[in-house]
């Protein structure tokens, strides 16, 4: 029964990671928008798709384009904080999402920038130099493996044998499932 546990918590983490990253990100683009006069057109949310946001571009694009990383590396960090800050008990799970969050968005833009897909495309199309870009998943990328160093034993690796809290790995399961239930019903397009 532990392997299960581990494995479900493991597996819950990683698309719980996946979604909510996505949802932060998306998020930086829609206030960034709404801040600068821009018309949000569409945003997609859907646990089987790439999250997009439609924005008019009209006033401040480089603003909009850059607040969807930055607000998706930063926010998850602010969460850790707060997690750390009040014990809370799953915080493990918070600072391996800010990790991902790292990672994800460093790599997005980093890789983007030799690309030139997605936001990293659109940040030069808009006048950002290709190395900020890069710079970005430079400092990005190993800061969320510095985050990640050291979880695996909440994760029931290595000395844990298996062995990880039942009651993490239930409530990461229901907020998993709950933002798929919502997105599903959002998006039904």
């Amino acid at each position: 029964m532990k392997r299960c546990n581990q494995v479900t918590l493991i597996l819950s983490t990683l698309c719980l990671s996946w979604l909510a990253m996505m949802i932060v990100h998306e998020t930086g683009h829609v206030v960034a928008a709404w801040i600068c006069g821009e018309r949000v057109e569409k945003v997609v949310l859907h646990p089987i798709r790439i999250s997009r946001t439609d924005v008019s571009h009209d006033h401040h694009p480089l603003i909009v384009v850059w607040s969807g990383p930055v607000a998706g590396s930063c926010l998850p960090l602010l969460a850790l904080g707060l997690a750390r800050r009040i014990g809370f008990r799953a915080w493990y799970v918070v600072q391996f999402f800010a990790g991902f969050c790292l990672i994800a968005n460093g790599a997005y833009l980093g890789v983007g920038g030799f690309e030139g897909i997605g936001d990293a495309g659109d940040l030069v199309r808009f006048g950002a130099r290709p190395w900020h870009l890069i710079a970005f998943g430079i400092v990005g990328i190993p800061s969320g493996f510095v985050l990640w160093h050291g979880l695996g034993r909440h994760f029931g690796l290595r000395s844990a044998d298996g062995e990880v809290d039942r009651v993490v790995t239930i409530r990461t399961f229901g907020v998993l499932l709950i933002i798929v239930v919502i997105e599903l019903l959002v998006d039904r397009g």
